[in-house]
């Protein structure tokens, strides 16, 4: 089995689903989006991250490397990528956290356990525990098993998806799926993969599929001003969403925001955002507008 690793637990969640929610975040995604928030979720493997600003300039970390790839320098810590191992005995030593480790495994049990541990409150709320990413579909066996654990104990199950998977393994999580939130970026396809490195023809094609086995799907929109905001991109998603099996999806709009440039930094990765802009009002109207023509519920945020 493929091993996930895990680089966020959030708690208390109220966006990822129907009442109060635990979300687990999984590293892995065959997308590389511009714009997105989580760039420590596209690597599936651990990744060694850094705030400059939180250094003291202790040295802790550079005593603690077994192959001196720390060195520290008058600008911080530098990193040698040849020498380090991504062990994470430096994040371990540093006082203050300017070093951390991003991505961590756990089994089926003690992932359950975790879970668990929210049951009051998704009893109280009608929540759940959601799955997202990176592209929790890169790890189908994995995901089935802990989807199929949570069943059994009547936990509420959804997955959060780019839909950028192959359609066997999307079936056979639907199974054990109570709710896909699932991402709908572009309908031009050569756009799409300008923006995100892939094609959209998988992503389309699996949500017809998905549409067609019944299940609960909840469409979401990343709006970004310049890249998919525009009155045709707008009319051609409501079109194809309008079309798909089973009951209208509702919509949720999500209006970009410039929040995650102080993860690249971290990961000493570039962030290129100079075309992407937040969608305004206007924006935002006459995307709520175009989707209502097709009767379909949109609703901004979520």
């Amino acid at each position: 089995m493929l091993q996930p690793l895990i680089f966020d637990i959030k708690r208390y969640a109220i966006n990822d689903g129907p009442g109060i929610r635990i979300t687990i975040f999984l590293k892995g995604c065959p997308l590389h989006c511009i714009w997105c928030h989580n760039p420590e979720s596209i690597s599936p493997k651990p990744q060694k991250t850094y705030h400059a600003d939180k250094c003291i300039g202790c040295g802790e970390c550079a005593k603690a490397c077994p192959h001196q790839a720390c060195i520290l320098t008058s600008e911080g810590i530098i990193t040698d990528p040849e020498r380090c191992d991504l062990a994470g005995h430096c994040a371990e030593v540093c006082p203050t956290l300017a070093t951390e480790m991003s991505g961590y495994y756990k089994s089926i049990p003690e992932l359950l356990e975790i879970i668990e541990k929210e049951r009051p409150l998704f009893d109280q709320s009608g929540g759940g525990v959601t799955f997202s990413g990176g592209e929790p579909l890169l790890f189908p066996n994995y995901l089935n098993e802990i989807l199929t654990a949570c069943g059994e104990k009547q936990i509420h199950r959804t997955i959060d998806t780019s839909g950028q998977a192959k359609t066997e393994n999307l079936l056979k999580i639907a199974e054990q799926t109570d709710l896909f939130l699932y991402d709908l970026k572009l309908m031009d396809a050569s756009k799409h993969k300008a923006y995100t490195g892939k094609s959209n023809e998988l992503i389309l094609s699996n949500l017809v599929t998905l549409a067609e086995t019944g299940v609960d799907i909840q469409i979401r929109i990343p709006l970004i001003k310049g890249v998919n905001s525009d009155r045709e991109n707008i009319e051609a998603s409501a079109a194809f969403i309008s079309k798909l099996a089973g009951e209208k999806k509702s919509v949720n709009l999500l209006p970009y925001h410039d929040i995650a440039s102080h993860k690249y930094q971290k990961l000493g990765k570039p962030h290129h955002v100079d075309n992407l802009l937040e969608p305004d009002q206007i924006d935002l109207r006459q995307a709520i507008d175009c989707f209502t023509a097709h009767d379909l519920l949109t609703i901004v945020g979520g």
